[in-house]
């Protein structure tokens, strides 16, 4: 199905003399940005226009009940210079879970994926051209109600936003395994990309870095047992040969970037195990000197390394970057995959096709 998207073209680009080797990441933004109007049951007025404010009411409901969405995913170009996206789909569908979980509409998935290829044509000179560098694409959606009480809203807005960013995480990161606070459990909204996921997060965070560590490792909240995830992220562990990671369960995030990793693992006939994953089970491996690796897992970072992890009054420092094979292999694979030098045998990469013309 083809929807209709109005295009309204900003006269002359701002990318066009943009320094990419000195990006701050998340704060420059495209030329454009795609917009969509939840009201009597529908989707309508779909709209590429240029990037700005909006207009909203304070008493929006988004603002005080917390019905907010979002994904993060990438488009690259090839050696070649073409524009690719990186499994569109799968966002497209995981964003409908999230929306489900907050009681908002799904959007559709068609639609979804056409407004990518739109925007991101348009905006493609925007895309760094360097590999580990993207161009970022947020897709969002917010509550439009404008009226205080805990309800459903009945209108939403949709929006993709894009902008070019380097490496997130260029250094290693030090993790503190938390016992007091929780991401989430069984039962919420672990499994949601919403808003309060990740406000929540930022107390824990602030006073881990007051400790000198550079992000959590999140636990679960009833035993405070088994690992969760670290910082925002997917979490990995190479223990001995094998690469385990936790299952997802109903509190940890069903991440694309986790699920790349998985299957190139699997094609490469290296051992994976998914499940419930222990922290002293990491005490007594890393004790053993089995503990190989660590890295988090996800869109922006890809795979950010861990140095070491303290639990308690114990720090386990892992070995050097240099020494480390599988967090190494995965990250190249992905940036060989997106720019090209790699064969996609996935068929995950979707080249950017726009009707408009840039």
């Amino acid at each position: 199905m083809n929807f209709k998207i109005e295009i309204n073209k900003v006269e002359k680009s701002r990318g066009e003399n943009l320094d990419f080797d000195a990006i701050p990441f998340g704060k420059t933004f495209s030329d454009h940005m795609f917009v969509s109007d939840y009201e009597d049951g529908e989707w309508k007025n779909h709209r590429i226009i240029p990037y700005g404010n909006f207009s909203i009411s304070p008493a929006n409901m988004s603002l005080h009940y917390g019905q907010t969405i979002f994904e993060g995913m990438k488009a690259t170009k090839s050696t070649d210079g073409n524009a690719w996206l990186f499994r569109p789909e799968m966002h497209a569908k995981r964003i409908n879970k999230s929306a489900w979980r907050m009681a908002m509409p799904s959007f559709p998935e068609e639609l979804f994926v056409q407004a990518l290829h739109e925007l991101v044509g348009m905006d493609s000179v925007w895309i760094p051209p360097k590999k580990g560098s993207a161009l970022y694409i947020r897709p969002f959606m917010f509550a439009m109600d404008e009226m205080l009480g805990v309800k459903i809203s009945k209108t939403y807005r949709f929006v993709i936003m894009t902008g070019p960013v380097g490496p997130y995480y260029p250094k290693p990161v030090s993790l503190l395994a938390e016992e007091k606070y929780v991401r989430a459990a069984v039962g919420g909204t672990g499994e949601a990309k919403c808003g309060g996921n990740y406000g929540g997060s930022l107390l824990p965070a602030k006073e881990a870095g007051e400790r000198g560590f550079d992000q959590i490792l999140w636990l679960d909240g009833k035993e405070f047992k088994y690992v969760q995830e670290c910082g925002t992220m997917n979490v990995f562990f190479v223990i001995g040969d094998t690469v385990v990671t936790p299952r997802t369960g109903g509190a940890i995030l069903e991440g694309i970037t986790r699920d790349t990793f998985l299957k190139i693992l699997e094609a490469k006939n290296i051992k994976i195990d998914v499940r419930d994953v222990t922290i002293e089970e990491l005490v007594e491996a890393h004790s053993k000197g089995e503990l190989k690796e660590a890295f988090g897992a996800g869109t922006a970072a890809v795979v950010a390394h861990v140095s070491g992890i303290q639990y308690k009054d114990k720090f386990m420092e892992l070995p050097p970057i240099e020494n480390r094979k599988i967090g190494t292999m995965l990250k190249a694979e992905i940036d060989g995959i997106r720019s090209g030098e790699i064969k996609d045998g996935f068929g995950w990469m979707i080249p950017v096709k726009s009707k408009v013309l840039v």
